[in-house]
């Protein structure tokens, strides 16, 4: 999870879906382009929602949650963001989290965070990204 300027709250690695990419291929590129991170195992997708920013006027946003594993020795980070969006040259500031957590995400993005396996000893960090 990082703090990135823009949002209250914690977040993951996230983004729009550019029209010739699936979600999955999205994920991958937001999650390089956000983190720094470019070795993922094991990713699965966790769920796809529908997500209210606001009521009115209506703004709603398609969402799909994917979790892999990564092997990352540093247990923080920043990273400059890469890629073309508008949070390119953006600083986020990377850590793990422990789970269970009561850290507030911006956007709800913590909204599948329990679906997530607990992990201990520290041998294989999880992480998510959201398109």
């Amino acid at each position: 999870m990082f703090r990135g300027p823009g949002h209250e709250g914690f977040q993951i690695p996230k983004g729009t879906i550019e029209p010739d990419e699936t979600p999955r291929e999205a994920a991958y590129r937001e999650a390089i382009e956000e983190s720094g991170l470019a070795a993922f195992e094991g990713v699965e997708h966790l769920v796809t929602d529908v997500w209210t920013r606001r009521e009115s006027p209506p703004k709603r946003y398609v969402r799909h949650f994917y979790h892999a594993s990564v092997h990352e020795p540093r247990d923080s980070w920043t990273h400059v963001v890469t890629g073309t969006g508008e949070e390119r040259g953006s600083t986020f500031e990377f850590s793990w989290l422990d789970l269970p957590t009561d850290a507030s995400f911006a956007l709800d993005l913590d909204d599948y965070l329990y679906t997530l396996p607990i992990q201990s000893g520290g041998e294989t960090a999880t992480g998510a990204a959201a398109d």
